[in-house]
């Protein structure tokens, strides 16, 4: 594997792994917002990866790879309402409509995706470490 591939590799998936961490955040953002119906109240996004695999066997060429995003799609867990007829947002009923956004399995998420992107920082750190202990060991 050429080391461009593994910069790539590595970018590719800190590209994802940003794109998740924004998503989260904007999710943990509006975790406490209401609606006055089902259908405006906000509904947490979930990012889906796809992986890039494309191995070319001719001509000694090297191993592409990484990960891209798929699409950012809308949790489909119900939202929950409540009756309170004071509120502002509430509908003609009375009822409320919160998000469907759990606050711990965000912070779970956003711990995974901070995980992850850490890792392949060290993955670039440790590939651009070894390039320049190449290019030492070639000059002397």
């Amino acid at each position: 594997m050429a080391i461009d591939s593994l910069f790539n590799i590595a970018s590719s998936a800190l590209n994802a792994q940003l794109t998740r961490m924004n998503t989260t955040a904007s999710n943990l953002a509006n975790a406490s917002t209401t609606a006055n119906s089902e259908a405006t109240a906000y509904k947490a996004k979930r990012v889906n990866f796809e992986s890039i695999v494309q191995e070319a066997q001719l001509d000694g060429q090297d191993f592409k790879g990484g990960v891209r995003i798929g699409g950012i799609v809308t949790d489909k867990t119900p939202v929950p309402s409540m009756f309170d007829p004071g509120h502002p947002n509430a509908d003609a009923n009375g009822y409320v409509y919160g998000t469907n956004v759990n606050e711990v399995a965000e912070m779970v998420d956003m711990m995974a995706a901070a995980r992850s992107y850490q890792n392949n920082v060290e993955v670039v750190n440790t590939a651009k470490q070894l390039m320049l202990r190449t290019l030492e060991i070639t000059k002397a």
